[in-house]
């Protein structure tokens, strides 16, 4: 019950609620009205109570020196004012912690839905083998071992090994690969993955709680933890701030005998200023970054991207733009030019759900290619497809796939496919039942923006890093665009968070930059995360501590400019609150200010401090 109270009061329209109570009896003050009750009471009831219960419950709950808080010394001085009649005074200092209590909590709330998600991902049912038969079984019920069928478009249930049938796998959700993997006898699969073509018979080897998947869920759930909610920098110090406040105020009163320069010391030194120095300026810096399409989630974030001195960055949709496009079309036959050999590819293509057969024949539509009729059309999943076209066989696959038609692939064909695979292109090998006829490759393209970041950033002395699932050659091909040196490829996501804490290890600050289901570990580990808002998915958009909704990576730049701002804002800000009390202190011994007097100085404080925090609104750091 105290507590529903308690929250009901410090909320934003009771606090406000406060304020015009504070106004009232200010104008009231000046004008030398008065009425039977003072309605500073409002404030002091509205505001005080709520600080009340929150000094008492430290001294109850924390441990050791953190029951000494801030909270504390503002009740003790709103006491104090109370018993010699200052209500004003008593209602402001509580008021001006009121304000710090709703910015700090403004700025500190995050969604919580991202967990839920990944949890949804996890398979319910895997249909198993037994004695020739099919059984649908609950996912939980599978064991090692078990002999498991999975029919195209279905989810994987768990870990496991292939041990019969060919498919193409969409495993993005633990690697982040752009493209279906081919998978074939012997093979392993991850648990969460979708089966896209072929049906497959798998023996269970990692289930329930050691499943990948499982482990991804965990380790997102670790990880929060240890992110700890930002501590207000006033409570920090109020294990030594509570004691020198009563004891300057107990050696006025005993120097003085003038009680009034005593509770005067206790309302000037009230932290309120050092409270809003923090959420006051992140509250401006949160405001001008949605400004530019990017969402901050929290104070923490900002102060930790500022010590940020290394930024890893998720290939497919980060560096990339995540969509596959035709780059080369190449024909290995002196009977065939481009046009006609796309003509060939994308109408043997046309009826396959595979992606690359997708991008090819969108590409030959693009290009108003004619596309021919495809009789007798056959796919076999995780190799390739054959067609009928103008009466002839055509094939349409990898290379493995063309070998097993008995089509010879000659030396200078395979040096023309190696230099494609080293440009981190995806290849698509046309040929007849004689002879090979051509190919056409694939590749996600870098954005615009990459190259120019990477430089951005080494000009702040930031170093880059390339954590990815896709394959080392594709890897190296991007990064060597984008400029970046240093490339960690093949990584499972929990092989991503070990190459980040690594990284720590060594005494470095990362940040982390990824879209993916697969990225959220990474994302949470890391001493601040940024994903990808307009096509990431939503569990990275809530692992991460800020989103870039219009996918720029160029704004990381801005970024850390911005939140270095944020932090010089709220160092100053601290140090000319704690001159103004000084000051305020020394006039209070001297007696030369009242509580009321003291409460206005100390008030001119704290508006300082928020006029100086607005001042970064409206700064530019784009450039």
């Amino acid at each position: 019950m105290l507590k529903k109270i308690n929250d009901f009061l410090a909320g934003v329209p009771m606090t406000a609620a406060g304020g015009i109570f504070l106004v009232i009896s200010l104008a009231l003050s000046l004008t030398g009205i008065t009425l039977p009750l003072d309605p500073a009471w409002g404030t002091v009831i509205i505001c005080g109570i709520p600080l009340v219960y929150l000094s008492v419950w430290r001294i109850l709950y924390n441990p050791g020196i953190s029951k000494i808080s801030s909270a504390l010394l503002i009740s003790i001085a709103m006491a104090a004012a109370i018993a010699i009649g200052d209500l004003f005074a008593a209602g402001e200092v509580a008021f001006i912690m009121a304000i710090g209590a709703v910015l700090e909590e403004k700025t500190t709330q995050r969604a919580k839905k991202g967990l839920n998600s990944l949890i949804q991902l996890a398979p319910r049912q895997g249909r198993r083998l037994s004695d020739g038969k099919e059984e649908m079984i609950a996912a939980e019920s599978i064991l090692p071992g078990d002999l498991l069928r999975v029919l195209p478009g279905e989810t994987i249930p768990v870990d496991g090994e292939i041990l019969s049938g060919t498919t193409s796998v969409d495993q993005s959700v633990m690697t982040g690969e752009s493209l279906p993997v081919d998978k074939t006898v012997g093979d392993s699969v991850f648990g969460g993955t979708i089966n896209r073509f072929g049906t497959v018979d798998i023996c269970a080897s990692k289930v329930g709680e050691d499943s990948s998947l499982q482990k991804l869920i965990r380790m997102v759930e670790e990880a929060k933890k240890k992110k700890a909610p930002m501590a207000r920098i006033a409570d920090r110090a109020a294990s030594w701030l509570v004691p020198v406040a009563l004891l300057i105020a107990i050696a006025a009163f005993a120097v003085t005998k003038d009680i009034v320069r005593a509770v005067t010391v206790l309302v000037v030194f009230c932290p309120c200023a050092l409270v809003l120095a923090t959420p006051t300026a992140v509250m401006a810096a949160i405001g001008q970054a949605a400004k530019h399409g990017v969402i901050i989630k929290s104070g923490e974030a900002l102060e930790r991207m500022g010590k940020v001195d290394t930024v890893a960055f998720d290939k497919t949709g980060t560096l990339t733009n995540g969509n596959l496009t035709v780059k080369d079309i190449s024909p290995l036959s002196d009977t065939l030019d481009e046009t006609e050999l796309l003509r060939i590819a994308a109408s043997a293509e046309r009826y396959s759900e595979h992606p690359l057969a997708k991008a090819i024949t969108a590409y030959a539509r693009q290009r108003n290619t004619e596309l021919l009729e495809a009789a007798d059309f056959r796919m076999l999943p995780g190799r390739g497809i054959s067609a009928v076209i103008r009466g002839e066989k055509i094939f349409c696959g990898s290379a493995a796939f063309l070998k097993e038609q008995q089509i010879e692939i000659c030396a200078m064909a395979e040096q023309i496919l190696e230099q494609f695979r080293t440009e981190g292109k995806a290849v698509i090998l046309a040929a007849d039942q004689r002879r090979l006829l051509g190919a056409v490759t694939l590749s996600d393209t870098l954005r615009d923006t990459a190259a120019y970041t990477i430089k951005k950033l080494r000009k702040t002395g930031t170093h880059a890093v390339l954590l990815t699932g896709d394959h080392k050659q594709t890897a190296e091909y991007f990064a060597k665009q984008a400029g970046i040196e240093d490339v960690r490829a093949e990584l499972l996501p929990e092989q991503k968070v070990s190459e980040i804490t690594a990284l720590q290890a060594a005494g470095r600050k990362i940040c982390m930059i990824g879209d993916g289901v697969n990225d959220a570990p990474a994302l949470k580990t890391a001493d601040v995360s940024v994903a990808m808002g307009a096509m990431g998915s939503d569990i990275s958009i809530e692992a991460a501590d800020i989103a870039l909704m219009s996918d720029d990576i160029a704004k990381i730049p801005y970024l850390k400019r911005l939140s270095d701002a944020c932090v010089k804002t709220i160092k100053l800000s601290i140090f000319l609150s704690l001159c103004i009390n000084f000051l305020a202190i020394t006039l209070s011994i001297l007696g030369l200010l009242t509580p009321t007097t003291g409460a206005l100085v100390h008030n001119c404080g704290s508006c300082l401090v928020v006029l100086i925090a607005a001042l970064l609104y409206d700064r530019n750091f784009l450039y």
